[in-house]
């Protein structure tokens, strides 16, 4: 199958051999294996495993922890990677994304070294938990509580649309610990929870996302957590966890700009290869200009979540950009598979042409973890010095 790869981004020797060695790893597996993981209840394991044995899932992470001691942007690679390879892991997002980074970025010397070098060998999954059934995208009214008591804290509330706890070890929530007076908001505290402890308890939401990683309900009910497992300040929670939701957005546009040129790559073969009245689809412009618009996109949106990265890794405030980022990758992730199983007309819609099977993962994150709405208020209030929407 023909491969485009892309030539605005510039990368280095060592950018293209991490590239280069990903695929390599990913190619072994690709969408046969990604379907079959979909269709007999699997996790990847083996995937995972692969890329977390040969230091891939960690390369953000210090390396006194166990990681490569590289940046957002090496694990943005590998992200895109994989799913250009046809295997888009969500708990890539959440696992090494999320909360190894707040756990790097905000948890105590202790913390670090009992859960990082899990992290960042893949022998450890974890997942996050901040969404609510009534709260939406307004974290402040987030109701699940964690009320202290001597040397633990006690969890009781729900979560919605939690990624991957049929396979994770470890769950980072979000809760209630203090309510402000005056505005009547939430001061949220993060904690780490083993997802075997009693009064926690998921079941599954059923949904049409073809996809290995699946959305729970989790419910905690008198869960007792060790005081020893609060990450951050307490009453800090936000503030803690969106060390981890910059890294959740710009990761999201590496996920869904790897979904659009796995899609591109075999929309661009089958225009090549289908023959109609003795010349190639590819010819006529009526098919030829929606792939190009969509290589554009990817293109732009790819340098814009590489800038992101830059930023991120620098210390910066990146909350702007990674909000681009985030919008634009969804976008044009989207854009780039639509086009493509338009190409293919009927059999874009089958499983044998593993196309269609992908769409509601890109619609989906066209959605969340924050849409596309919010971004424009957030970009139009900050960016722009709009008045507040909402």
């Amino acid at each position: 199958m023909a491969v485009v790869t892309g030539t605005v981004q510039q990368l280095s020797d060592d950018e293209m051999a991490i590239r280069d060695a990903v695929r390599g790893i990913a190619a072994r597996f690709g969408p046969d294996y990604y379907q079959e993981q979909v269709d007999t209840g699997g996790s990847c394991a083996e995937l995972w495993n692969a890329l977390g044995r040969n230091g891939y899932l960690g390369m953000h992470l210090p390396e006194e922890y166990g990681g490569g001691g590289l940046g957002l942007r090496e694990i943005a690679m590998v992200v895109e990677e994989t799913a250009i390879a046809g295997c888009p892991l969500q708990s890539m997002l959440f696992s090494p994304g999320v909360v190894g980074t707040v756990i790097d970025r905000s948890a105590n010397e202790e913390q670090k070294r009992r859960w990082l070098p899990g992290v960042a060998t893949g022998e450890t999954r974890l997942s996050f938990a901040i969404t609510e059934p009534d709260a939406g995208s307004n974290a402040h009214r987030i109701a699940t509580t964690a009320v202290r008591h001597g040397d633990h804290y006690v969890l009781n509330g729900q979560k919605v649309f939690i990624t991957g706890m049929e396979s994770a070890a470890w769950v980072m929530v979000v809760a209630r610990t203090h309510t402000d007076e005056l505005t009547g908001r939430s001061q949220s505290s993060v904690f780490m929870v083993p997802t075997d402890a009693p009064g926690l308890s998921f079941t599954p939401i059923r949904t049409v996302m073809n996809q290995p990683d699946k959305s729970h309900q989790v419910f905690f009910d008198d869960v007792a957590v060790a005081a020893e497992n609060l990450v951050g300040p307490e009453g800090k929670g936000l503030r803690v966890a969106f060390t981890g939701l910059n890294t959740e957005r710009i990761l999201t546009s590496s996920l869904c700009t790897g979904i659009g040129r796995y899609a591109l790559n075999k929309a661009v073969d089958y225009a090549n290869s289908r023959r109609v009245w003795d010349q190639p689809i590819g010819a006529h412009q009526g098919v030829a200009h929606p792939l190009a618009a969509a290589h554009i996109h990817l293109e732009a949106a790819r340098l814009v979540t590489n800038r992101a990265c830059e930023l991120y890794d620098t210390g910066a405030e990146v909350g702007e950009l990674a909000n681009m980022a985030k919008y634009l990758g969804a976008s044009s992730g989207l854009e780039a598979l639509d086009s493509a199983v338009a190409v293919h007309g009927g059999n874009g819609v089958t499983f044998e042409y593993q196309l269609a099977t992908y769409f509601w993962v890109v619609r989906m994150l066209n959605m969340g973890p924050v849409s596309k709405e919010m971004i424009l208020n957030f970009v139009a209030e900050h960016s722009l010095g709009l008045p507040r929407s909402y």
